[in-house]
């Protein structure tokens, strides 16, 4: 299956090279294929393509790490770092910090991350689990079942409102069909790695649930 994946993006890809999310979720399934060399050059084209995809600088400092390009990796998590930070991208800024200790860096210091999400929530506001800033509470579940009632309690109006038009743009870049029962588990995965919703946090759904 990651096989057809991997053809069907290289063939996005080829056919469009300013197609972010085509680069993207080829250096996605690369990463997941172990082509690390492979990811972290599709995923350098995605973030030529936009400057602002914090996950993509998360993906490719991972795979060029994993392909022994420590240096390099430096250079483009510091540099996504402050990216995340500047749009409030937390948990991929949380995981960029991570793997610049994971080789005996550190991530740069920032004079805006003084005020903490804990000292929000103190103060009553509700905060945002993938910003950590504060947002609106949304009016309702946005989807059926323990996933949606998690978005509920974690995820802010304007977050959600920004997944709308980030899937939207994963719908027309890549050219879903959810007919298909591939395309739409494409989609929902889209979804969980933009509100942060990892292996860890899908546990954690799942004990609720």
């Amino acid at each position: 299956m990651n096989a057809d994946r991997i053809a069907q993006f290289e063939k996005m890809a080829a056919a469009d090279p300013s197609n972010e999310m085509a680069h993207f979720s080829l250096g996605n399934a690369y990463l997941q294929a172990g082509r690390f060399a492979e990811a972290a050059q599709s995923l350098e084209k995605c973030i030529a393509a936009n400057a602002e995809m914090s996950k993509a600088y998360q993906l490719c400092g991972d795979a060029m790490i994993k392909a022994g390009w420590e240096d390099k990796a430096v250079a483009v998590l510091e540099k996504g770092f402050t990216v995340a930070a500047a749009k409030g991208d937390r948990l991929p800024q949380q995981a960029m910090a991570k793997l610049l200790d994971s080789i005996g860096r550190h991530a740069p210091v920032l004079a805006e991350e003084k005020e903490t999400a804990d000292r929000l929530r103190e103060s009553g506001a509700f905060v945002c689990r993938r910003t950590g800033r504060p947002g609106t509470k949304l009016p309702s579940p946005p989807l059926r079942g323990p996933l949606g009632a998690w978005i509920f309690e974690n995820i802010s109006a304007e977050t959600w409102r920004q997944w709308i038009g980030q899937g939207t743009k994963v719908i027309n870049e890549l050219r879903l069909d959810f007919t298909r029962d591939r395309d739409q588990e494409m989609y929902d995965q889209h979804m969980r790695e933009y509100l942060g919703i990892d292996e860890e946090v899908l546990k954690e759904i799942a004990a609720k649930g």
